[in-house]
């Protein structure tokens, strides 16, 4: 099978609705994935008998309603098509009501105070924007997942909502300044994912990765990432076999999986896909961290998705590129080749810029979880601050409306590599900043701060949201002027915006302390860690922005809040009672056992000579007893301090003391077994080391 027909294969899509659909039960369902409207309940079973069809042809027996609760990874129940006839036979059968309503039990999925343990009742809702799937026989259909009150228990359901608002105001605003044949404007996402791959039989032995995603002990092998040898490299054959198999099952489910490579860090690597419709590029997303679990799992390996695995190299990001696109084929974010005359362009770029200046706290809090607080600040992802990077073409156009000066366009500048067998090209008008957290790579902002085991659905509505929230404004401000005074007005709006909202625009290193000094200079927020960030998310300006553009209501925003407290507190008690169990189960008596042998051959060195000093095993014994007794009692701070921060329930202050007090029990623990390990033998330690793990991939 070639590649054209590979992809795609396992997917209801266009072509198939096409192939399998009447014309008019088509037509219907190409109007309500189109224009939003509702869909009818013929249109449904027919929808659904043509569905069945064509995933038994596929070999699939079941079905399942696949939805993205509040934890962060996916869910599913699978049901059968099998429908008794009588006399011991059945029918494969499915109707329009299975295919657009599911019940799955509510109640044990996060909630954030929405649903009570009694209370089990939700419901799934077919979304027909996202194309169903096959995988593993069973017919896969994306839906939304909300309480039997009808709030949003997903983050799927905040993500459409969120890409509705962004349409109304952005179609609105093009019609005012002349485009009225744009009838409808969607966001495209192409989220690029880093993880790492480990060998499965090392994963096992290493109780921190099973329980934790990251490792919690492990010294550093004489040789990390410093000789930047793996980045681009070569890839060894066992990992290009994974990630060609990854490439084949990605492209049967419809996945545009288009670059694939080493990474900076030992055994870590990057898949990027092409673009597409934000709510397919999620859903997407997700089912990539899937599908890479389970082919790196038919290959001998386990897919590390943790933001910061291992201490001491890179950990791993999701850089999130985002645009906004019209229905006649026009990128709103593509400057032209005269940028600095391009209104509409400007329009949209100052819009971006009012709208990550204003709500730079909803930003840093969509990326927040506790994993990521390792990486970001920590000079291998961008910074805490939100900042974003223009380039210097654009800045001069922006400086130029600022001042009322000429604008002078940038003319193209051939490259002189020096030989002249290479190929004469033009470079780009700009520079890349990999340091910054928003930035503008030519015709799309890349959001550079997401964690990579995090749902993309957050960040790309909390950008939807404050985007449409600009527009809205600015529509309002423009509705009234007359026809013959638009221009001018649109212009001076232009210029008010870069005026009041250029501090956030940066195009400098934004890894040095000398940004830091400057961007408190500039007011811009700096959130260090989860626990300072969350309670942004109920303040009162972000909470107005919400629930006027109906992405989420009070309730909702609450629950939500609720939900990130309750994740943070638990992944860092899981993390803490794991380090407390290895340290007592299986670093301190390998250690004990390290001591126990350099006392006895120290003696019986001292029967074969009395004059024998035995200066080798003694220092070895008074360091590694030092380094004990230290370990021991960082081992008791750790479980006290763990059982104070339980006590405290699942509270923000609870959040706040395990990131301050308990995180810092940990990081001082690890540094003296990690001091320590370095002292043990060779496969003493029951699990393998970093040197293991990372350089025999």
């Amino acid at each position: 099978m070639t590649v054209p027909e590979m992809y795609g294969s396992l997917v209801f899509n266009d072509k198939v609705m096409r192939e399998k659909l009447p014309k008019d039960i088509y037509k219907a369902l190409r109007k309500t994935i189109d224009k939003n409207t509702h869909l009818e309940i013929d249109v449904a079973n027919s929808v659904a008998v043509a569905m069945k069809e064509w995933a038994v042809e596929h070999g699939a027996t079941h079905f399942t309603h696949w939805f993205q609760p509040m934890t962060g990874f996916t869910a599913e129940k699978h049901d059968s098509f099998i429908s008794p006839i009588g006399n011991g036979e059945v029918i494969m059968d499915f109707s329009g009501k299975e295919l657009v309503k599911g019940e799955p039990d509510a109640s044990s999925f996060p909630s954030g105070g929405l649903r009570a343990t009694f209370e089990a009742r939700g419901y799934t809702a077919w979304d027909p924007t996202s194309p169903a799937f096959i995988k593993d026989k069973t017919l896969y259909i994306p839906t939304a997942f909300c309480s039997y009150s009808g709030e949003a228990l997903d983050k799927k359901t905040p993500l459409l909502r969120s890409m509705e608002a962004l349409n109304r105001e952005a179609t609105k605003m093009l019609h005012l300044l002349g485009n009225t044949s744009v009838g409808s404007v969607s966001t495209t996402v192409g989220p690029e994912q880093e993880y790492f791959l480990v060998d499965k039989e090392d994963f096992k032995k290493r109780e921190d990765l099973v329980f934790t995603g990251r490792t919690l002990l492990g010294a550093m092998p004489p040789k990390g990432q410093e000789m930047e040898d793996h980045y681009f490299g070569t890839l060894k054959p066992r990992v290009a076999a994974f990630m060609h198999d990854l490439d084949e099952e990605l492209w049967k489910l419809g996945i545009p999986a288009k670059t694939k490579h080493n990474e900076v860090a030992p055994s870590q690597h990057e898949l990027a896909p092409v673009f597409d419709t934000t709510n397919v590029a999620v859903d997407h997303n997700q089912l990539t961290m899937e599908v890479m679990k389970k082919v790196a799992d038919k290959h001998g390996y386990v897919c590390l998705l943790h933001e910061k695995p291992f201490d001491g190299i890179n950990g791993s990001g999701k850089h999130n590129n985002w645009s906004m696109t019209t229905d006649t084929g026009l990128n709103l974010l593509d400057p032209g080749k005269t940028p600095a005359e391009n209104i509409q362009f400007l329009v949209f770029l100052v819009a971006v810029i009012q709208a990550v200046d204003n709500y730079a706290d909803l930003m840093r809090l969509s990326v927040a979880s506790a994993g990521n607080d390792h990486r970001l600040g920590a000079n291998e992802a961008p910074p805490a601050i939100i900042s974003i990077f223009l380039g210097d073409e654009l800045s001069k156009v922006l400086n130029s409306i600022e001042n009322d000066t000429l604008f002078g366009a940038q003319s193209k500048v051939a490259m002189e590599i020096g030989a002249s067998v290479l190929p004469h090209f033009f470079k780009d008008t700009t520079d890349r900043n990999r340091t910054s957290p928003f930035a503008f790579t030519g015709n799309k902002f890349e959001f550079r701060s997401l964690g990579s085991s995090l749902s993309v659905s957050g960040p790309n509505v909390v950008l939807n949201t404050a985007v449409a929230e600009s527009l809205s404004q600015f529509y309002e401000e423009l509705k009234d002027v007359p026809a013959e005074e638009l221009s001018e007005k649109v212009h001076a709006l232009i210029k008010k915006t870069i005026v009041e909202h250029k501090r956030v625009i940066f195009n400098g290193n934004g890894y040095t302390d000398e940004w830091i000094a400057e961007a408190e200079k500039r007011g811009l927020y700096n959130y260090r860690s989860t626990p300072d960030v969350l309670p942004v998310f109920v303040e009162e300006k972000n909470v107005k922005l919400f629930t006027k553009h109906h992405i989420f209501t009070e309730s909702e925003i609450k629950s939500r809040y609720e939900i990130l407290i309750e994740n943070y507190v638990k992944t860092l008690h899981i993390e803490a009672k794991t380090m407390a169990d290895m340290v007592s189960h299986q670093f301190l008596p390998a250690l004990m056992d390290t001591v126990d042998k350099a006392v006895t051959i120290a003696a019986k060195k001292k029967q074969l000579c009395e004059s024998i000093s035995c200066k080798t095993e003694k220092a070895l014994i008074d360091k590694l007893s030092g380094l004990s007794d230290s370990i021991y009692e960082g081992l008791e701070l750790l479980k006290a301090d763990t059982a104070k921060a339980e006590s405290m329930g699942e509270t923000l202050e609870a959040a706040k003391f395990y990131q301050a007090t308990v995180l810092e029990d940990m990081s001082k623990l690890r540094a003296v077994a990690d001091e320590a390990e370095e002292l043990i033998p060779s496969g003493t330690l029951p699990y393998p080391s970093y040197a293991d793990m990372l350089f025999y991939v």
